[in-house]
């Protein structure tokens, strides 16, 4: 077991690129202090953030606990913990943590820890990982080091998976699980947080122009004048509804964006159930950003370019705030639509580099070749 100079724990934090390499860095800066006061002082620890990308073509667990471990083993580190913004399954189950008390090893899977608060709560996450591994309780705790106090209250009983003895191939020793409703919602908000979904709106410039411009040219329509003003609220809202629900269709249509799994496995079908919900609630999201852009840039554009005259003569309606609100409400769903025939503009490239992370895009390519060489034999 390797110390640094001055005798301290040497903690790596191998992190995936883009996302959890951010967080591991951010999350450095303050570990060591942490780390040594929950453990009243016992031990100094000193902090190295590795950047690599540890879960390349594999995202099983067994596997990838076997290659910390001999990444460990390589720089003979004291403990590792290695954080992955890829969603982790085994066996039906939706991973949060894998620890190997024997091996000083910690796999944590950031979407398990929710769309919210994900910094503090990876930094808990890690140091009750740590204290855990270097066999020092948090002081004021009474529980078990190996016993993970952050993880309670959104997984299912922090209790190891295997209740005996772990296979003989597996490198880990304790495992806990975001299980049920409330732990599914925790993953799912992880996987679209990981996605950034805000990253859609200036990644499809295509499409975002078509709806502009179809923004504009309707703005001035008589016609769209007369539609908006005899639509009531029910059927505006309808319209937004099926608008934003093209504009998601086409887009995962039209950019491959649906997951569909190789295998026929039941834990196959569930993992592939819970990545199509990432992609939707992503695209959704990102859809209803432009969808409020679009209301503000057509309100903006209606108040310079109407006239009040020309507008009460055409509608036999007075032009006022209630009119200009209608008016740029039925606008942005017009302007959807074209927003949606716009993307067709898009590369698929552009729109998967727009709706997922870099781990997430280079986890499908590999699926997509993988498919590919299956196909070719």
């Amino acid at each position: 077991m390797r110390m640094s100079p001055q005798g301290a724990t040497v903690v790596a934090l191998l992190a995936d690129p883009d996302a959890p390499t951010d967080i591991a860095q951010r999350m450095a800066e303050t570990l060591p202090a942490r780390l040594a006061d929950k453990s009243g002082r016992q031990r100094r620890f000193t902090i190295e953030v590795i950047s690599e990308p540890f879960t390349a073509a594999a995202e099983d667990p067994p596997t990838l606990m076997r290659r910390i471990m001999d990444r460990g083993r390589a720089e003979n580190w004291d403990i590792v913990v290695a954080l992955t913004d890829l969603p982790l399954h085994l066996h039906g189950r939706k991973l949060a943590v894998n620890l190997s008390h024997e091996h000083g090893l910690a796999l944590l899977s950031l979407p398990s820890l929710g769309g919210l608060r994900l910094q503090t709560r990876a930094r808990q996450a890690v140091e009750e990982a740590v204290l855990g591994l270097a066999g020092l309780p948090a002081t004021g705790t009474e529980e078990a080091p190996r016993r993970l106090r952050l993880l309670g209250p959104f997984t299912r009983r922090p209790a190891p998976v295997h209740p005996g003895p772990a296979d003989e191939t597996d490198t880990l020793d304790l495992r806990y699980v975001a299980g049920g409703p409330r732990g599914y919602l925790r993953v799912l908000l992880g996987m679209v947080r990981a996605n950034r979904p805000w990253r859609l709106v200036p990644g499809l410039s295509k499409a975002l122009a078509a709806a502009l411009g179809t923004g504009v040219v309707a703005t001035v329509n008589s016609t769209i004048w007369v539609l908006a003003q005899a639509l009531s609220v029910p059927r505006l809202a309808i319209a937004t509804v099926g608008s934003v629900c093209i504009m998601i269709g086409w887009l995962i249509i039209d950019a491959q964006l649906w997951h569909r799994s190789a295998e026929d496995s039941p834990e196959a079908r569930q993992r592939a159930r819970l990545y199509n919900a990432s992609t939707v609630v992503t695209v959704a999201i990102g859809v209803l950003v432009c969808y409020g852009g679009l209301i503000v840039i057509n309100l903006v554009w209606a108040l310079f370019i109407l006239n009040d005259r020309v507008f009460a003569s055409t509608t036999r309606t007075p032009l006022n705030a209630a009119q200009y609100w209608t008016l740029c409400w039925f606008v942005a769903s017009v302007a959807t639509v074209g927003g949606a025939l716009g993307s067709g503009l898009e590369s698929d490239e552009a729109i998967r580099a727009a709706a997922y992370s870099k781990r997430e895009q280079e986890r499908r390519q590999t699926l997509h070749d993988n498919q590919d060489d299956r196909t070719a034999k």
